[in-house]
């Protein structure tokens, strides 16, 4: 896959439910940014396209078919164990 870059992250706490990072990133070779969800569990990562979310809100599988796995491997690092926190 591309270099994916994290444009912006935040740290969600989510009460009881298990805490997670959302992040806007971008891919080279893409148009489009993505909004990426992503838990403390390898694996348990969504991906949306932002375009999709905010011109047509739509969440439909058909307009979001990035593959969550590819993020994961490429993101997760950056994500949960990067030392500079929040980006913003």
């Amino acid at each position: 896959m591309e270099e994916i870059e994290v444009l912006q992250k935040s740290f969600h706490t989510n009460n009881r439910a298990a805490p997670f990072y959302a992040a806007i990133v971008s891919a080279s070779g893409d148009e489009d940014a993505k909004l990426v969800i992503m838990f403390d569990e390898p694996d348990y990562t969504a991906v949306f396209s932002l375009d999709s979310l905010l011109d047509e809100e739509d969440i439909s599988r058909d307009l979001h078919n990035s593959k969550g796995d590819i993020y994961d491997d490429a993101l997760r690092d950056a994500l949960w164990h990067s030392p500079e926190g929040d980006l913003e």
